[in-house]
């Protein structure tokens, strides 16, 4: 059996300490940080130093709050200037509003997979955070506040699916899989699927890659090297994943193609 998650502490890339938590309701504590990230295309147009691009680069939620506090040492609850956010993507939204929700001691946790809101009839690779109030709450803090939906503080069922949601849908001929993944890119496919549904499942276990970190098979399996072992394997996180049992996901985790190695995770000293 595996181990029960506590999802209402800090995790590897979600550690807080020393910061004064934010008060208030958990969409009050995630609002701010649509002001605090600023995606690479928008910040592109801002001229900003070459440098600061690497900031989407930085894995651990502290590290993202010493860089917005070295740019402008105003409270979190305020919003910033575009130039003065971080540069991140979507996965640095969902992580900072995991470790804030978690610094509170509310029960949070990041979901990595695909929004169905941002272009009609596209599954568009995508990160969100869930906080429980009785039922796990899905809440997209980069868009808290703006028109892509009515709805951003709690998203309905299908327009976000997790990865092993979006693996099982095609596996059961419900999705065009060729209609899923990364925007602007030519990465789309089953491929993409079976990368977020791996990524999902780390995040599920409180360990937020990056979303270009690969480990385990996922790198074969983009190249289209994996078989139907793995496909089987991915069925049984699917399963698992929509379960819901902390133990199970926990004891899932521990299969040495699905783990994240400690190369990945020691960088919370880092990046």
């Amino acid at each position: 059996m595996g181990e029960i998650i506590d999802y209402a502490s800090a995790g590897v890339f979600t550690d807080l300490a020393g910061l004064e938590p934010i008060p208030g309701d958990p969409v009050d504590i995630c609002r701010p940080v649509g002001e605090l990230v600023i995606m690479p295309t928008d910040a592109q147009r801002l001229n900003l130093p070459a440098d600061r691009f690497d900031e989407n680069q930085l894995r651990p939620a502290g590290l993202l709050v010493q860089r917005l506090l070295a740019l402008d040492p105003a409270p979190l609850t305020a919003g910033r200037e575009p130039g003065s956010r971080v540069v991140g993507t979507c996965r640095h939204f969902a992580v900072l509003s995991c470790a804030l929700l978690r610094h509170r001691g509310i029960p949070a946790r990041v979901r990595c997979g695909f929004a169905t809101y941002f272009q009609p009839g596209l599954g568009l690779d995508h990160w969100i955070t869930e906080y429980w109030d009785e039922r796990w709450i899905r809440i997209d803090s980069e868009i808290l506040g703006k028109s892509v939906l009515p709805h951003p503080h709690d998203l309905r069922p299908g327009e976000f699916l997790t990865g092993g949601e979006a693996w099982a849908a095609y596996r059961r001929g419900e999705i065009d899989a060729s209609r899923f993944g990364v925007d602007g890119t030519g990465n789309w496919g089953p491929s993409e699927i079976r990368g977020n549904a791996v990524r999902d499942l780390a995040a599920l276990n409180k360990v937020e890659t990056l979303p270009w970190d690969e480990w385990g098979r996922m790198t074969d399996a983009y190249d289209g090297k994996t078989g139907a072992d793995y496909d089987a394997l991915l069925d049984e996180l699917a399963e698992v994943c929509a379960a819901d049992d902390p133990a199970a996901v926990s004891a899932l985790y521990r299969h040495p193609d699905l783990r994240v190695p400690d190369s990945l995770t020691q960088c919370r000293a880092g990046r």
